[in-house]
């Protein structure tokens, strides 16, 4: 028997940790997801942890079967509230008029005779959309 390490041994060490490697991003994501749901209670909260504690591939399954769904609706909703933080934060640094500035602003273009009526209701669907 010789002490070589051949190449199928790279691919199989490459799959084992790719394995571990993908369990544990796993186990950080049910954990981040479990402490983030604001609808459960602490004690359910510690069963589930003592759960992925002491049976953890049965807990993962168990718990992506039970809370999958809900898991990836509040993945989503955190998503689409950082996305609202980050627009908000530009408009703000960057300076630009907010739709009823830029109203006003077309509103006394078209006073001043400077647009027609067709140019602002154009500009103002703009706008608005």
């Amino acid at each position: 028997m010789s002490d070589d390490f051949g190449l199928w041994d790279v691919f199989i060490s490459m799959f084992w940790f790719m394995l571990l490697f993908a369990w544990i991003s796993l186990i950080i994501h049910i954990f981040g997801d479990l402490f983030r749901d604001r609808s459960l209670s602490g004690g359910v909260k510690a069963m589930w942890a003592v759960l992925l504690v002491f049976l953890p591939w049965l807990g993962a399954l168990i718990y992506l079967i039970v809370r999958g769904n809900s898991m990836n609706e509040r993945a989503q909703k955190d998503a689409e509230d950082n996305e609202a933080r980050l627009r908000s934060y530009v408009r703000e640094t960057a300076g630009t008029p907010s739709a009823a500035d830029e109203l006003r602003k077309l509103a006394e273009l078209r006073d001043g005779g400077v647009i027609t009526a067709a140019d602002y209701e154009t500009a103002k669907a703009k706008v608005l959309a």
